[in-house]
């Protein structure tokens, strides 16, 4: 009897084991990760910065940053109509609903949203100017994982 106990254990224990992995994992691939994103997402978004996952914020802004293409930020960043339309309905359909990250932000940047700069009150203004980061939105410069749309806090290295 001890036995054929042992298999079934043995077996729970691996599903108790795994269940919380697997957790981690679909949350890790929650919706709006840059894990399904468009082609011409990557293609075009990350040509000059990376291309920021659509988590980061909310409509509002995610609406003000592709109706602003053609002065997106002192640069004509216009797409075709093709390209536009597909980048623009996977931004708004994985962009944040609620909390912080969702509220529009003064000139729709990521950088100067609420939540942002409360995530980085622990970053002095010399560090944002260092040219090893170059500014607060260069957020490849501390967070290796930011083109695949991980933040994770654990993996943030802040350059000298």
């Amino acid at each position: 009897m001890t036995q054929s106990l042992f298999p079934r254990r043995a077996a729970l224990a691996l599903i108790v084991c795994a269940v919380p992995a697997l957790m981690l994992t679909a949350r890790a691939q929650a919706p709006g990760s840059i894990k399904g994103a468009p082609a011409s997402f990557t293609a075009e978004c990350s040509s000059c910065h990376v291309a920021y996952a659509p988590f980061l914020t909310g409509q509002a802004n995610w609406r003000g940053i592709m109706s602003g293409l053609d002065k997106h930020y002192g640069v004509n960043a216009s797409l075709d109509d093709k390209s536009q339309h597909e980048i623009s309905a996977w931004l708004l359909a994985n962009a944040a609903t609620s909390g912080r990250r969702a509220a529009a932000s003064p000139d729709f940047r990521i950088s100067r949203s609420d939540w942002f700069i409360r995530k980085h009150s622990e970053v002095s203004a010399p560090v944002w100017k260092r040219a090893s980061v170059k500014s607060a939105a260069n957020c490849g410069a501390c967070h290796s994982g930011a083109a695949r749309g991980d933040f994770d806090e654990d993996s943030v290295r802040i350059p000298k």
